[in-house]
């Protein structure tokens, strides 16, 4: 079986598949004794009424808070509990078997689920994710179960879910993950970008791949293309191991870059940095030849924990970074907790569009001590190397005041204190909504630098959910907007005299990399992975070339015209593409 969805992380990957939703429990089977049986028929028939009885009351609180349409939902989960197929194949197996009750629960569960994803009515097929559902609530009221995480994994697998939270990923580093699939998610999800930071292809949006694919099936996934076949026979697991083969070898043909300049033919030089989610990262972009740290995602140092981190421990944490990539500069980018994140820490409310709502510096200057606890450890940070620091999701010149006002009291705290810090430390802000950008000449007299966050940019500029699989589509860098937008950024920065970066995955895009070369982008951070390939485009163009071009697709009304133009460009310049 072949599935399609989106290409989040390069690479090809073949592995037998884990799948995370179903084994999140650690259901264990094991024998009993026939005395033994009953006792466990007895547990199985409490679980079942113990999770009936739950359901009943959500049922009546959504009925009281809500309304009644609202409650019949439950009605669909009521009856699978009160299903005697269930209920008696469960206690068959038990008493045929002698085995324990969780195993047997979820045997029989994933046969229900099977059979209902086989029929043809799609209404029937979705009553697969009821059973699953339920059977989980049982599971959960039979036993104290033991969460596991992707940390836990002690073999080479791939692993299948319907999401992965961004904590989840994090879990992924120095585990035996090769690869992933999901779902949900978009190529801009921190999940696809943590998993470009992790060096593992991964594919994401494909509806109902969980249901389809059984824990231990033979996989290819194939994060370059958005493909995932489940089952190979022999003459297509053959051909990809060649694929495999193949794209491993330019990889490795282009470990010459690593310590040559992003210069173009004609001289011109650009910087090329690297973007980190957590400081054991910094070993992978150091070997690609990353020239600095473009943004270094601090939130996921408050993620997946139940207190704040200290300053102390965000000052050891920055510390490892700053002094690995020493002479380089590293910019930290302040807390960007909200949205499509979570920090239990802080309460956050739940939100009825959180990606507009109290989130990044908003959140900041809502949490003034947990701003300043993060810009002292920052600062102190300092003396170890090169910094500078940076602020998302800004929306006017307000904010930035706010901030530079706050900067002001943190550096007066620690001068008080006898600290040591970088006094001259360069403060930038995030391009990444339409407002910032359309106030960029206005914004460029209060900081020394703008790094334009394509993710959220193209998200709220196209109205787009960047996470969305079936709005995939619309979420498009190559529209007409997003481009004007960008040179309308780097042209009213330059008049005012400071540099412009991009962090969004826009920069790591090979195929972007002579457009935005040709539009004056000064510094390009990417994933470690895409250094090398979007190095090799860069020295192998002129940037009379690039201005060129860029003519010639702002004209163009479509991103479709856009796209055929500059993807027939860059495979002008890079072999393998």
């Amino acid at each position: 079986m072949l599935y399609s969805g989106i290409a989040a992380s390069p690479g090809i990957a073949i592995g037998r598949a884990f799948l995370y939703d179903i084994e999140k429990y650690k259901v264990a089977r094991y024998e009993v004794s026939e005395s033994q049986t009953e006792e466990e028929i007895d547990q199985f028939k409490e679980a079942v009424q113990r999770t009936k009885n739950e359901i009943l009351e959500v049922k009546r609180k959504v009925a009281k808070e809500m309304s009644k349409e609202y409650a019949d939902i439950f009605g669909a989960h009521l009856l699978v509990l009160e299903d005697p197929f269930l209920i008696i194949e469960v206690i068959q197996k038990i008493r045929k078997e002698k085995i324990n009750v969780e195993y047997a629960l979820w045997s029989v569960l994933e046969s229900l689920i099977s059979n209902f994803n086989a029929l043809d009515d799609d209404y029937m097929r979705e009553r697969a994710s009821d059973v699953y559902d339920i059977g989980r609530r049982i599971l959960q009221n039979l036993v104290d179960t033991k969460k596991i995480t992707l940390a836990d994994i002690q073999e080479e697998v791939i692993v299948v879910s319907h999401t992965l939270s961004p904590a989840d990923a994090v879990n992924m580093y120095k585990s035996e993950i090769i690869s992933f699939v999901t779902e949900i998610g978009g190529k801009t999800s921190h999940t696809a970008i943590m998993a470009r930071a992790l060096e593992v292809p991964a594919v994401l949006g494909i509806k109902d791949i969980s249901s389809w694919v059984r824990s231990g099936d033979l996989l290819i996934v194939d994060g370059s293309r958005g493909i995932v076949i489940v089952n190979p026979d022999n003459e297509t697991l053959l051909e990809y191991e060649k694929r495999r083969e193949k794209l491993n070898e330019f990889i490795k043909g282009l470990t010459f870059l690593k310590d040559l300049p992003a210069q173009t033919l004609d001289g011109y030089r650009v910087e090329i940095t690297a973007n980190i989610e957590i400081p054991e990262e910094v070993d992978f972009v150091k070997n690609y030849g990353a020239e600095g740290i473009g943004i270094y995602r601090t939130e996921f140092m408050f993620l997946d924990r139940n207190e704040l981190p200290s300053e102390d421990e965000q000052f050891e944490e920055y510390r490892k970074v700053v002094s690995k990539m020493n002479p380089y500069p590293v910019i930290i980018r302040t807390i960007d907790v909200g949205g499509d994140k979570f920090a239990s820490q802080l309460n956050l409310p739940q939100e009825m569009n959180p990606s507009l709502g109290l989130r990044a510096i908003r959140l900041c200057l809502e949490y003034p001590d947990v701003f300043k606890t993060q810009l002292k450890a920052i600062f102190r940070t300092s003396k170890h190397g090169k910094i500078k620091i940076m602020f998302p999701m800004i929306t006017c010149i307000n904010e930035v005041i706010q901030v530079k006002k706050i900067i002001e009291e943190v550096k007066h705290e620690l001068r008080e204190e006898k600290i040591a810090f970088d006094e001259s430390m360069e403060v930038g802000i995030m391009i990444e909504t339409p407002s910032s950008a359309l106030c960029a000449d206005i914004l460029a007299s209060e900081v020394d630098f703008f790094s334009i966050g394509t993710n959220d940019l193209i998200q709220y500029a196209l109205a787009v959910d960047r996470g969305s699989e079936r709005l995939a589509y619309l979420y498009n860098p190559s529209h007409p907007a997003i481009l004007r937008l960008i040179k309308f950024i780097i042209e009213a920065a330059h008049i005012k005299g400071i540099w412009v970066g991009m962090c969004g995955e826009m920069a790591g895009d090979p195929a972007y990399a002579i457009p935005l070369l040709g539009m004056g982008l000064d510094e390009f951070s990417m994933s470690a992975l895409s250094i090398s390939e979007v190095k090799e485009v860069i020295r192998n163009t002129t940037i009379h070339e690039a201005k060129e071009l860029v003519s010639v697709i702002l004209d163009f009304s479509t991103p479709e015209e856009v796209e055929e133009v500059i993807k027939k460009k860059v495979k002008e310049k890079i072999n393998y593409k």
